[in-house]
């Protein structure tokens, strides 16, 4: 399993085939590092992230579409 990425198998010449295989780097939980860097909430994650809209209008423009089909095919 570990020749495998996901679903896929590595390839031989994977450029970071060796920093993959070493995996996650393991803190203490009083370290240095994790009191400088504390894990984010979840909550205060979905609150940064969920205003963001790559497509902006892009469901409006849906809606609209569908109305138009729907009444053009009643």
């Amino acid at each position: 399993m570990a020749d495998e990425i996901g679903f896929m198998k590595m390839p031989s010449d994977f450029k970071y085939r060796e920093v993959y295989l070493k995996g996650r780097n393991k803190h203490d939980e009083w370290d240095d590092f994790s009191i400088k860097h504390p894990p984010m909430p979840v909550s205060r994650w979905a609150k940064i992230y969920a205003p963001f809209d790559a497509l902006a209008g892009f469901d409006e423009k849906i809606r609209t579409s569908e109305d138009e089909f729907s009444r053009l095919n009643q």
